[in-house]
């Protein structure tokens, strides 16, 4: 993930870019409050700070209710995240994407359910994942990665990979010119 020095405006203009232009897109109004939250937790006085904040929690909790998307600003999400469709979408509150990221609807990015560490996925850049698909647990998705739907990820997928099936399978290994990203990472 590219470090950004873009502001808030940029960034939403970005996202709606990304999001075909549209800002009726369901997946653009939930990374628009997403980057509203990173916004506001920033500001230093702590008065306008607490009271962006409940704007936030306020828009927050009414995408995730009229949406069904689950998006907290404590993720780290790269630009031009790609929201492709609406409902059941649980993205974990420490989950890290990279740039130019696609989930579809029925997505769950969480914990591995066997502790309360806060461990939670980290996806690299060009990740595109399938409806349906679960991604569990202290893992790293490398950079243009494909995970098919409904598959279920618990291990660590290389770069340029293309994953599918439950449990998931590698059926495509990345090219030896590309930068294997998850060696030297924890397995899940």
């Amino acid at each position: 993930m590219t470090e950004t020095t873009l502001g808030l405006f940029e960034l939403i203009k970005e996202d709606w870019e990304t999001h075909f232009k549209d800002w009726k897109q369901c997946g653009f109004r939930a990374v628009a409050v997403y980057r509203f939250g990173v916004w506001a937790d920033t500001l230093k006085n702590r008065i306008i700070r607490t009271v962006t904040m409940r704007v936030y929690w306020f828009f927050s909790r009414w995408i995730r209710n009229y949406y069904g998307i689950e998006l907290l600003y404590t993720a780290k999400i790269g630009r031009r995240f790609l929201i492709g469709h609406q409902g059941g979408i649980v993205i974990h509150p420490n989950a890290v994407f990279g740039d130019d990221c696609l989930i579809r609807q029925g997505v769950t990015v969480g914990d591995s359910g066997r502790g309360s560490d806060g461990s939670a996925p980290r996806m690299g850049d060009e990740v595109h994942i399938g409806a349906g698909a679960v991604i569990m647990g202290n893992i790293t998705v490398g950079s243009r990665v494909s995970i098919g739907p409904n598959a279920v990820i618990m291990a660590n997928v290389p770069a340029g990979s293309t994953a599918f099936g439950n449990p998931a399978r590698i059926i495509k290994t990345p090219k030896p010119h590309l930068k294997d990203e998850t060696k030297g990472e924890n397995q899940g």
